[in-house]
This record gives structure tokens, sequence and C-alpha cells, in this order.
């Protein structure tokens, strides 16, 4: 499969340690500074509550859309540098970390390997990820329809709260919430 630049690339952002909007706001300046990526547009930031292994601080979590013509290995190479950059140790699964960065949609992409599946595998389970989603995706129907069917189906919003809206060239205004 050949990849030309796509820009229906959906990256979750979210970190519980430290200084965790400055983790945020670095790994999108580590992702535009990228050769290959550009922040196209970015989600409000939403604090919400640890998922799995829930005795830890809670996250701050957003969603960014990318444009890139990196292969969704080297993306996720990519993002996973940045993440050991801003001293991200993955020895507990659902631990506290610094920086957490998955790809969670590509437009017209479905790609499954042991070390990366798109769409993300769950994503579906998480309001965390989808309220953030639901922000950037107006412009891709398809996508914007699944999260709008898929939220209505949910009991609750998983306690995500809007904690500030971030401020990049392009970042996304609109929240659905």
């Amino acid at each position: 499969m050949s990849f030309q630049t796509a820009s229906g690339v959906y990256v979750g952002l979210g970190s519980n340690m430290g200084d965790r909007l400055g983790y945020l706001k670095q790994a999108l300046a580590d992702m535009d500074a990228h050769a290959r990526c550009e922040v196209v547009r970015c989600s409000p930031v939403y604090e919400t509550a640890p998922v799995g292994y829930v005795d830890q601080p809670s996250f701050l979590n957003m969603a960014a859309m990318l444009r890139t013509d990196l292969p969704p290995m080297d993306l996720l190479h990519m993002l996973m540098a940045i993440e050991r950059k801003h001293g991200r140790v993955r020895d507990e699964r659902w631990g506290p970390r610094t920086l957490d960065l998955d790809i969670l949609h590509w437009s017209g992409v479905t790609l499954t390997t042991d070390e990366l599946t798109i769409p993300h595998p769950r994503m579906a389970e998480r309001p965390f990820v989808l309220i953030p989603l639901l922000d950037i995706a107006d412009h891709d129907p398809s996508l914007n329809t699944w999260l709008r069917k898929r939220m209505e189906t949910m009991d609750d919003e998983g306690g995500v709260e809007l904690w500030t809206h971030m401020h990049w060239p392009g970042a996304s205004v609109h929240s659905a919430n």
C-alpha cells in the first residue's frame, strides 16, 4: 500500500505526570517540527480519571489531526521517539506516564500488525478519546457520524471535564460538548 500525504491522521495525546500541559504542548511542537508531519488541528484539553490502573493522578487528554506522508509504522516510531524524549517509560501497563501518544484513526486506512492497529482497538470504549476526537472530526463525515453514534450509546462521559483550550495555529475552537 502506498501512502501519499494524508490529512486525516488523528493522534491521541495524554499525560498525568509532572507538567502535564507542558508535555502536551511540547509533543504538538515536536510532531509539527518533523519534516514530514504537520499538526493541522487540535482539540481542547480535557482532564480525565485514569482507566485500568486507577491509583494514579488524573490525565490531561486531547486529540490532534496531522498531515503527513509518513507510512503508519514510521509515524508510530516517530511518536514513540517523542514519548521517550519526554521521559516516557513503558514498565507498567496503563501506569502513570509523562506522555502517551496513540494513532487513533487514519482516514481510509485499516491496519493490524503486532505493533500497531488502526483504528485504535480500544478507542470506542474510551470517552476521553472520543470526546476530543469529536471536537476535530467535523470535516470527516464518516468518522464524525461514527463518533456521534458511539457517544449516544455511552451511559456517561466517563469523568471527562473540559480543562482548557489549546492555542495552536488552526486549533479547533468548536466543542460538541
